[in-house]
């Protein structure tokens, strides 16, 4: 995920100045400067946010690495954290063994942030400042969209829902590509048109003001082809029981990594 909001910043027409501690990244100009360890952020770097994208397992080492790495410094900051489960009570504990007491704010960005247009569920901590809460909040806009929540539990639906979301969409595309082949078509003609009709639908649901319901409605002629495949589609077995299914798992397992 910290890939993905990276390329978006770095495409962003007013990228944030950044230090990047990535071990299998190199680029340093202006706007972004590369590290591969803690230990070589520049001296009078004094961060607002520090991004925290690894995995789950590694927090605590990457922590306590800024804590020795900036000392005091780490006392200005607040931690913006990408990663699943982690609650803000767990990484706050970790910060204060770091030799800090911050702010921990929590966000779930998806991939299209990579392209500039993700989707971000947003909290804060109480802790958090207004100044604090604008910084995390422009930094996720500058890639897409953002949606604040009130209840940190919030977040494993925003996980399940628009965190892993892209991944629905996409295996809904690669079903549709496969179908169209063994219905005849060429690969990159049944691609482009599985593609195009994601990329089509997606740019309606955005731009115009009527529900998915309505819009779903509005595209099915009664007895037409559109309404024999949404007969087998929305039979009782089939989406309209799967799909909550598929969210309540997702959302489930984002609370077992929390716990």
């Amino acid at each position: 995920m910290g890939g993905a909001l990276l390329d978006g910043w770095l495409a962003s027409p007013t990228p944030p100045r950044l230090v990047i501690l990535d071990r299998h990244r190199s680029r340093s100009d202006d706007t972004v400067t590369i590290v591969r360890t803690a230990a070589e952020i520049p001296a009078d770097f004094q961060p607002d946010i520090i991004v925290l994208a690894v995995k789950p397992s590694a927090a605590e080492i990457v922590i306590d690495a800024l804590g020795k790495a900036l000392g005091p410094r780490l006392n200005g900051a607040a931690i913006l954290s990408v990663m699943a489960g982690r609650t803000c009570e767990t990484l706050s504990d970790s910060v204060r063994r770091a030799g800090a007491d911050i702010p921990v704010l929590r966000a779930m960005p998806n991939t299209p942030s990579s392209v500039g247009a993700g989707i971000s569920g947003l909290y804060a901590s109480t802790a958090a400042t207004h100044e604090q809460k604008s910084i995390c909040h422009d930094l996720l806009f500058a890639v897409g969209d953002v949606v604040p929540v009130e209840n940190e539990d919030d977040l494993s639906v925003v996980t399940a829902i628009s965190g892993s979301g892209p991944a629905y969409v996409f295996l809904l595309t690669e079903l549709l590509e496969k179908a169209g082949q063994q219905h005849g078509l060429a690969p990159n003609v049944a691609r482009r048109l599985a593609r195009g009709t994601i990329y089509g639908a997606g740019r309606m649901l955005d731009d115009l003001p009527e529900s998915a319901e309505d819009l779903r409605k509005a595209v099915t002629s009664p007895n037409g082809t559109t309404a024999a495949a949404l007969a087998v589609l929305m039979k009782p077995d089939a989406w309209p029981q799967t799909v909550p299914k598929a969210i309540d798992a997702a959302t489930k397992r984002a609370d077992e990594l929390a716990g």
